[in-house]
């Protein structure tokens, strides 16, 4: 008699043992247990932990609750502008609510998936090149909210869209080169004429200046010869002026006026030289 109770309790023993591993569940913290019994949907999701579950009756399925990561292959289309382009995008989204991801939708990763890859051909169709490469914020802007509105169905949220990279064909980049090249060029043949038109204003101011002081000419050609001086591989030539002829014949009587014509003269013809000859070998000598 002992005997059989011994046994019937070893037999319960293994009996409630093998009732408590095929019932007992853990949930992880990022995940929620959705429990069907005999195929319909229970009322309560279970949380993170141990939980129980009827063997043979209930059949609990997890739902991961983090953000997923998911690349939207690239999409060719025309865009509004009549462009052919290739654009490839990635989405962020998650499950908030875990009965109706199981529930209203087979596989909400592959429905998600084909919806952003639809909404993606849908932007591209609606939009010009110039908002595809530099407006891309009000792009992302319509692809989330053209994705997030069947997905709220879904129990899923669409947390981010970002469109990664635009394609376009070689004569197209080929075009755009050129356009920026002569967009610069026209720029910078614009600065040219304004500094010009500066440049010409001040030489214009210089030069009323210099009519109401002829000095100024004067110290202006001495500060010239001094700057071509300082090269030291140049001959200056100065003419000598012809007002100083007339003011020596003015003030020199006599045998002493032609002396002083005859060594002007000479001068002039022979080009007094001032400044500094180059010393570079094979450098020839200047002649007057």
């Amino acid at each position: 008699m002992v005997e059989e109770l011994v046994t019937a309790g070893v037999t319960v023993a293994c009996a409630g043992a093998v009732y408590v591993m095929a019932a007992a569940r853990v949930v992880k913290q990022y995940e929620r247990g959705v429990v069907f019994r005999l195929g319909r949907l229970t009322k309560s999701v279970r949380g993170p932990g141990f939980t129980m579950i009827v063997p043979f009756v209930d059949r609990l399925r997890k739902v991961n609750l983090q953000i997923v990561t998911m690349p939207v292959p690239a999409q060719d289309g025309i865009t509004r502008d009549n462009v052919t382009v290739r654009v490839d995008a990635v989405i962020y989204f998650k499950v908030v609510d875990a009965a109706e991801a199981v529930v209203q939708v087979e596989d909400y990763r592959f429905a998600v998936s084909q919806m952003a890859q639809t909404s993606l051909r849908s932007i591209i169709g609606k939009s010009d090149l110039d908002d595809l490469l530099s407006n891309r914020e009000k792009l992302n802007q319509g692809l989330e909210l053209m994705i997030d509105s069947p997905a709220v169905g879904w129990g899923v949220q669409i947390d981010r869209v970002e469109i990664k990279d635009v394609s376009l064909p070689e004569t197209m980049k080929r075009s755009m080169a050129r356009q920026a090249e002569a967009d610069r060029e026209r720029r910078a043949r614009v600065i040219n004429a304004d500094a010009e038109l500066q440049a010409s204003k001040k030489l214009a101011e210089a030069a009323g200046v210099m009519s109401d002081q002829p000095a100024a000419l004067q110290l202006r050609l001495l500060q010239t010869v001094v700057a071509v001086a300082a090269e030291k591989n140049s001959t200056l030539v100065l003419p000598f002026p012809v007002e100083l002829l007339r003011f020596l014949e003015r003030a020199t009587p006599g045998d002493a006026v032609h002396a002083a014509q005859a060594a002007v003269t000479e001068l002039a013809e022979g080009a007094l030289s001032i400044g500094e000859r180059s010393e570079q070998p094979g450098a020839k000598s200047g002649q007057a």
